[in-house]
């Protein structure tokens, strides 16, 4: 067996498909198709389900892809950690952090990273948190900044600030200032996260935990998709943040109400606890905590506190 097989086994999974796969890594797919037979044929599985609307992992299969995924990106790191063992950092870092996180942030923390550890390449990626969680138990990304209810120990934690939840309305809510409750929010159609969904978590249980059941209208799977309900008038939404000009113009929301008694998640950068991060890794991680800890210390997040 060759770190070939295994790349061209990864892509091919990863494509759902041999010739996007072939067209993705410049091989001709008969070729490609053979690399992956030899495959199966050293293993002594079939690897690969085929069907006309492409290819998916078997269970064998899927054993093979997340291991072999992180053989791949331990070998991908290995010159940058022989590089960097002796002084400058020196390397690739994936690196992903929420949506509601990155609309704001992305930017200004791959130019912090970027100007402190310049022989560092970054690879960026924004999804909700539970995605984010996944990738990084599957090794594919090295660390990540979410928010998190719900502590798992698989994760290597360094918690950094806790979010108040705020209501998102497209129009102002009649007799509300700055704040609402959540028995005024149990009168209003809600556009929420379905389940399994960490924040529809901390909501269900504070509705719960007042004896009340929310209005939940529609359900939708990620932020952008939920900001454009709400901003349609379908409903409002629980957000942990309160500012989207990122994705849409101020006007098109009213003011964000914080929600009382308040609603918290906590914001921590999270690492897989079964494999240490490179030493690229350590400085971009210590780049981001102290450039988050500096942006929420300034007061630049509402709803946000510091945690010591």
């Amino acid at each position: 067996m060759q770190f070939r097989h295994l790349r061209y086994f990864v892509k091919v999974v990863e494509a759902g498909s041999f010739s996007r796969a072939a067209a993705n890594i410049h091989v001709a797919q008969p070729a490609l198709s053979q690399q992956i037979g030899e495959l199966e044929e050293r293993l002594g599985f079939t690897l690969l389900e085929r069907s006309s609307r492409g290819v998916r992992a078997t269970s064998a299969g899927e054993v093979l892809f997340r291991e072999a995924s992180e053989i791949l990106r331990q070998l991908e790191q290995l010159p940058g950690i022989v590089r960097s063992s002796s002084g400058e950092a020196e390397g690739t870092v994936n690196l992903g952090m929420a949506t509601t996180i990155a609309g704001s942030l992305a930017g200004p923390t791959i130019e912090a990273c970027g100007n402190a550890l310049p022989k560092v390449t970054l690879r960026f990626s924004d999804n909700d948190s539970e995605t984010l969680q996944a990738k990084v138990e599957a090794h594919t990304l090295d660390m990540a900044v979410v928010f998190e209810d719900e502590f798992a120990s698989i994760f290597s934690r360094r918690p950094l600030f806790r979010q108040r939840f705020f209501l998102i309305r497209s129009e102002p809510l009649p007799g509300c200032t700055g704040t609402v409750s959540l028995h005024q929010i149990a009168k209003l159609p809600l556009v929420l996260p379905g389940r399994p969904n960490q924040r529809r978590g901390v909501i269900d249980r504070a509705f719960a935990a007042a004896g009340l059941t929310p209005n939940v209208v529609t359900e939708a799977d990620a932020v952008p998709s939920e900001l454009s309900a709400v901003r349609s008038g379908v409903g409002s939404s629980i957000l942990n943040s309160g500012n989207f000009s990122h994705i849409y113009r101020g006007r098109d929301f009213a003011a964000p109400l914080l929600i009382e008694p308040p609603l918290f998640m906590t914001c921590s950068i999270i690492s897989s606890s079964d494999f240490p991060l490179t030493h690229a890794g350590e400085a971009v991680k210590a780049v981001v905590i102290r450039f988050i800890e500096d942006h929420v210390g300034a007061k630049n997040r509402p709803g946000a506190e510091l945690i010591a």
